[in-house]
């Protein structure tokens, strides 16, 4: 594991998802899924979300995105709340799903409103 990749993605990670969630992920993580853990930190939070050529709103636009076309609930939760976090509003995260509706599917989309729905909910939005 780089180690300095490591700290820069969970730097990220904290920011984008919240630092309660991704701390209470990495303490419950045990000898079987640490290593995934590590990988999503270093890898995907620690190289990817820190490359310059696209912002953090993008790249949550883009998550959202694949994360319905893949129909990936927990996850489309955990970066609805990371949108928001990255400046996205209701509107533009509503205009996300709507787009996602035509090219994945109606089912896929609902379901991603629904989710999304639950978190502005949660989050009183």
């Amino acid at each position: 594991m780089n180690k300095e990749l490591f700290d820069k993605g969970l730097k990220v990670r904290r920011e984008v998802l919240g630092a309660e969630y991704v701390d209470k992920s990495i303490a419950s993580a045990d000898d079987f899924n640490r290593p995934m853990q590590e990988l999503v930190t270093e890898y995907c939070w620690g190289e990817i979300w820190n490359r310059p050529g696209l912002d953090r709103k993008t790249r949550s636009i883009i998550n959202l995105s694949m994360l319905t076309a893949l129909n990936r609930p927990h996850e489309i939760k955990l970066h609805v709340l990371g949108a928001i976090n990255n400046g996205l509003t209701k509107a533009e995260i509503s205009e996300v799903f709507l787009q996602a509706a035509i090219y994945c599917g109606v089912p896929a989309a609902i379901d991603s409103f629904r989710v999304a729905r639950e978190v502005f909910k949660e989050q009183g939005i």
